[in-house]
């Protein structure tokens, strides 16, 4: 039986071909997910325990601007010391972005970073390996990384702006050297400052945000740790660099766990639409067979020896298939890592990580998913009796088990249907969510089971339309679609699989951009938002220059601080009580925002009522800071509605200043006379000297890049469930490909009474436009369902929420389903025209 499976194997190359794809195509996915995420890991992790090479203790301080926080330069004089200590390196560290010769930011602006030239007795500062010149030891110099020079065009000597939190600064370049720190490897910049400028700019002057101790030669790490410790601030943390190491190692494989678990659901889903595929084709297979099986049982072939004839069959064709698709996997790995690095995400250098794990994985999901999949089509070929060895047509399904199946397709849809709206009327969004995913699953199983229903009904719609506009070819392509309900279900589940998922992320992501795109610019008054592009905090000096800014008709920071009502620590909004009405339009419940500006307060519409507050009405507020701390009786001037654009508590900033040395201003609102121009624009940006690392944005701005983020994580997911896209396209052109070889004699008859080559190849277009079309459809709605009923967990936490069905979108899927039966009736439809009529009559 093995060397007949094998024979068949080798007779049908071209129909399993589509089995193979399909399975090397999931295969691939798996593997190379693999063995980039372990290859990702393995070289940070490398990395991370690189930059602790010869290091046996490391510090670190909370990296706060409080007084309490930093590790003064006195502790490291004592640290140095100790018996067994041969050096201390103290870091001082932050946000520092380089202007280019246009004066724009290079790199990234949440990783462009400064630290501190630390030099040791030699003079060199083991941590970078210059190339150029070297280390700044004067305040007026700075070193830069090498990919940053190279962007910039800059030579040692050059003078190089500079942005920090503060005012833009100009600095001689005196060195360029090489790094292996991860936020140039991110695609950022390093800047290094003389020591003292670092701690000015960074925390304070004589302090520093790390430690690192180098020991002597077979000094134990612990023991040295021991000694440190005590010399610490409270705040400290100080462990050996083996423990720090396995720490960054531990968050590292967290952080490639869920990247893996991601992507691995994508290619789960890819596996999953391509059981359809290697069901259909088996399916096709045995039916073709049916003659050759049933003359196996008559000369004594007993029923399980065929069902493992063609369980074998699938066995042979899924290590074939796993075993090319890991090599196709390797490739792809090998891609993903030379992509990140075109896009300057560098990967640190290492081997490509091939784990066992990953090779048993990818080949056995392979060979099990193929496996599983030709199982159904096994036990059928399993029940072929030998009498049908007279007649080439296998029995049709019976009644019976038509009706079992749609029994069972109708209870799962339904309690698919219910678990979805129950999920969606669940109080806690998150438990929501598992319900509506478990729903989700029910449903789409429960959909599968009766797509074969549902193709009579659905294509019945579309019938009249292929009739009128293609005449008999159309009318062809229409009942030859319903011919084989359960053929035409299985290529339509595939589709609709990938659909569903496409068509919900779609439906919420346009819901949930919108809803923040209007909450976000309607509750704006002011013309433009000032940010740094770090997504650090802006220095008060931006704050003052802004404010002699020409055109600026009011200006209020939005700063992010904490105080407490009734003892319990709850989120505020610092803002300029004189201004904030004519920044923000926050609507009013009660009382009124100018109250602000005479030192009152405001409170979210939920909070009030929580509390059983109103407008007039007194709480007591705790500001706790710079050694201060004061209860104070402020009177509620103003209750909002509930909005996610400021806290629940928004308070005069004034009040804030006596207890917090440095405001934590995220954002500055500005109105300017006359609105937004580039004028006024520009007259901004010249106020705050040009910085790079400061980002100007008007409402536009903002919506673009809002919808921007958006889109580009739905971007992403397309590009992952492509896949599965591709391999629903393999299941239409081999479901076409076997109809047109079933159907060989009918289209030589059509052939011979008048029907021309175009319109069979018209009729075949139409067929697989029709298949196409169905299953589109199909997952369309469900995918609709889907987002609606997710959308309705996160209502709550985005005021303003309202379903968006985003019709444009809907139609070009609905196009692009259209193309996909297109392009896989290509080959089938020159196969069918290019029939000899004669021979085709005559085939049996």
């Amino acid at each position: 039986m093995f060397r007949t499976a094998l024979r068949n194997v080798l007779a049908h190359k071209a129909r399993l071909l589509m089995t193979v794809l399909a399975v090397m195509l999931g295969v691939a996915f798996v593997s190379g997910t693999l063995v980039f995420t372990d290859t990702l890991g393995n070289a940070f992790r490398n990395q991370s325990a690189k930059s602790y090479d010869n290091i046996a203790v490391a510090v670190e301080s909370p990296a706060r601007d409080g007084q309490e926080a930093g590790i003064p330069a006195s502790a490291l004089k004592k640290i140095e010391g100790l018996d067994g200590v041969t050096g201390v390196t103290g870091r001082a560290s932050g946000f520092a972005g380089v202007a280019d010769e246009d004066g724009k930011l290079i790199g990234v602006g949440w990783s462009n970073r400064g630290s501190n030239f630390a030099p040791g007795k030699d003079g060199k500062d083991t941590a970078y390996d210059f190339t150029e010149g070297d280390g700044p030891v004067k305040g007026s110099q700075i070193a830069l990384d090498k990919a940053t020079a190279d962007k910039g065009n800059y030579q040692v000597g050059d003078t190089v702006r500079v942005a920090t939190t503060g005012p833009v600064r100009e600095f001689a370049l005196a060195g360029i050297f090489t790094t292996e720190d991860g936020a140039v490897n991110a695609g950022g910049s390093l800047v290094l400052f003389d020591t003292a400028v670092a701690q000015e700019q960074y925390l304070r002057p004589g302090y520093f945000h790390s430690l690192s101790v180098a020991a002597e030669s077979g000094a134990s790490a612990d023991r040295v740790l021991d000694g440190v410790e005590p010399l610490l601030p409270k705040d400290s943390v100080a462990k050996t660099a083996d423990e720090w190491a396995a720490d960054e190692a531990r968050d590292i494989e967290s952080g490639m766990s869920s990247m893996n678990t991601m992507l691995l659901a994508f290619a789960g889903i890819a596996l999953f639409v391509g059981i359809f595929l290697i069901a259909n084709t088996f399916t096709m297979l045995v039916a073709q067979r049916t003659r050759e099986l049933a003359l196996m049982r008559a000369v004594g072939a007993s029923r399980p020896q065929v069902k493992r004839s063609v369980i074998m069959e699938a066995l042979v064709v899924g290590v074939l298939a796993s075993v090319v698709g890991f090599g196709v996997g390797l490739g792809l790995a090998t891609g993903l890592r030379s992509v990140m690095n075109s896009f300057d995400l560098k990967i640190p250098a290492g081997p490509l990580v091939i784990s066992p794990t990953a090779v048993l994985a990818a080949l056995g999901v392979g060979v099990a998913v193929t496996v599983l999949a030709a199982w159904l089509p096994a036990r059928r070929a399993a029940k072929i009796p030998p009498v049908a060895a007279m007649s080439s047509v296998h029995a049709t399904a019976s009644a019976k088990s038509l009706l079992v199946r749609n029994i069972i397709g109708a209870v799962l849809t339904a309690a698919g249907a219910v678990a979805i709206t129950a999920g969606a009327a669940a109080e806690d969004g998150g438990s929501g969510r598992m319900i509506i995913g478990l729903g989700a699953f029910l449903a789409l199983i429960g959909v599968i089971v009766l797509i074969p229903q549902l193709a009579h009904p659905v294509i019945a719609v579309i019938r009249p339309f292929l009739t009128r506009g293609f005449g008999v070819a159309g009318k062809l392509a229409a009942q030859n679609a319903v011919r084989n309900p359960r053929r035409t279900g299985a290529t339509a589940s595939a589709l609709a699989i990938g659909l569903t998922l496409v068509t919900g992320l779609t439906v919420l992501g346009a819901t949930i951009g919108q809803a923040i795109d209007r909450t976000t610019t309607d509750n704006m008054r002011a013309d433009y938002s000032v940010t740094m592009s770090s997504g650090h905090a802006l220095d008060e000096s931006a704050l003052t220059a802004m404010k002699k800014a020409k055109g600026v008709e009011a200006i209020s920071p939005q700063q992010a601080s904490f105080v407490k009502v009734d003892g319990e620590d709850v989120a505020a909004s610092g803002v300029s009580g004189d201004a904030v009405d004519k920044v923000f339009n926050l609507p009013v419940v009660s009382g009124s925002m100018g109250n602000l500006a005479k030192g009152q307060i405001a409170v979210a519409e939920k909070t009030a009522d929580s509390n059983g507050w109103k407008a007039g009405d007194t709480v007591p507020v705790t500001f706790d800071g710079l050694g201060k701390k004061d209860t104070k009786k402020l009177t509620i001037g103003a209750i909002v509605e509930e909005n996610e654009f400021v806290s629940p508590y928004v308070l005069p900033r004034e009040m804030l200043a006596p207890y917090e040395e440095k405001p934590d201003i995220r954002e500055i609102w500005v109105k300017m006379d006359g609105g937004e121009t580039a004028a006024n624009e520009q007259a901004l940006v010249d106020a705050l000297g040009n910085n790079p690392g400061i980002t100007v944005s008007d409402k536009q701005d903002i919506r673009e890049m809002l919808s921007g983020i958006i889109n580009m994580m739905l971007n992403i997911m397309y590009g992952l469930l492509g896949m599965a896209l591709i391999i629903a396209v393999l299941g239409v052109v081999n479901t076409l490909a076997m109809s047109v070889f079933e159907r060989q004699q009918e289209i030589g008859m059509l052939r011979a009474i008048g029907l021309d080559r175009a319109r069979v190849k018209r009729m075949i277009r139409l067929e697989a436009i029709v298949i196409s079309l169905f299953g589109a459809l199909v997952g369309i709605v469900l995918g609709a369902f889907l987002g609606w009923a997710i959308g309705e967990t996160i209502r709550g936490s985005i005021p303003d929420y309202e379903l968006i069905l985003p019709w444009g979108r809907i139609g070009l899927f609905l196009l692009l389903a259209g193309l996909v039966g297109v392009l896989a009736a290509m080959w089938p439809a020159r196969s069918a025209a290019r029939l000899n009529m004669l021979t085709a009559i005559k085939t049996e």
